[in-house]
């Protein structure tokens, strides 16, 4: 299929390289030049210079950008250049009402939308191993599920347009609560001079075992946070699901506090750690 990719961060990049690998005749666009010159000499494939040109003629156009307002920006410029018919995807975590805003404008100008939010970070897109949870109409949702196949471990659609969105907030609620409960159960192993290893070895396959647990436990011991899901991006996600939670009444304790606990560590220059650097304030000095 004529495929364009539009945002080629640290999962875009790896994504749109997983569809050119598939056979798909993939056209990509990032602001910086740089970016989108080295996915092409790796991948083939072409550059575009604007959002409008990487859009023209293309059956699904797929984004990976930044927050709200950026999806706003690119999909605004993408749906004049696309073909009555074509798909738009947002992989972007963004809110449940700016997905429902795009399916809006995409329904009448005659295209479908399907908000996507992704779970697996970098590695996930790397390996191509992406959960990805899915807002939108079912023809377009069948359309997605086929185009980004070669990426992902698992899809589903969960209802209409905010949908995706709405499912990625709970994903996000749920990663909080068990880093904050991994971080505090490796520093009272810590003080209390037990074996970090041994500890692990030990609760690892009982009802503590998570994947954080697993692929997080050594390197959090280690104080090592220069990988993964930056922090940022965290609160960003945060900041979202809070304000959701505002609108719908939900009460969320424990994420609110996390997310405070998230701001610390910013302060302590970690805003671009792994989200496991929550242990870090734990042992930071008082």
């Amino acid at each position: 299929m004529r495929l364009a990719f539009a945002g080629l961060g640290v999962m875009g990049f790896p994504m749109a390289g997983h569809l050119a690998r598939a056979g798909h005749q993939v056209t990509v666009f990032n602001r910086t030049p740089e970016k989108r010159e080295r996915w092409v000499a790796q991948h083939g494939g072409r550059a575009a210079s604007t959002v409008a040109e990487a859009a023209e003629g293309a059956e699904v156009f797929l984004l990976c950008v930044g927050a709200d307002d950026d999806v706003r920006q690119v999909v605004g410029e993408a749906l004049p250049a696309l073909p009555l018919g074509a798909v738009v995807v947002d992989h972007t975590t963004a809110s449940a009402l700016v997905a429902k805003e795009m399916a809006a404008v995409a329904k009448a100008a005659g295209l479908g939308f399907v908000d996507a939010p992704v779970s697996g970070g970098q590695a996930g897109a790397e390996n191509g191993q992406l959960t990805i949870m899915c807002g939108g109409e079912p023809a377009a949702f069948e359309t997605v599920r086929t185009v980004v196949a070669p990426y992902t471990k698992a899809i589903r659609l969960m209802g209409g347009p905010g949908a995706g969105q709405l499912t990625k907030m709970v994903n996000q609620i749920c990663i909080a609560g068990v880093v904050q409960g991994l971080a505090e159960g490796l520093h009272f192993a810590k003080r209390a001079g037990l074996d970090p290893q041994a500890v692990y070895e030990a609760i690892s396959k009982g009802a503590a075992q998570s994947w954080q647990m697993d692929n997080r436990w050594p390197t959090m011991s280690e104080g090592r946070f220069d990988f993964g899901f930056a922090v940022d991006w965290m609160r960003k996600d945060l900041g979202l699901l809070l304000e959701e939670a505002q609108r719908n009444g939900a009460r969320l304790d424990m994420t609110a506090l996390v997310d405070g606990f998230y701001a610390e560590v910013q302060q302590m220059g970690g805003a671009r750690w792994d989200t496991s650097s929550l242990v870090a304030r734990l042992e930071a000095p008082k």
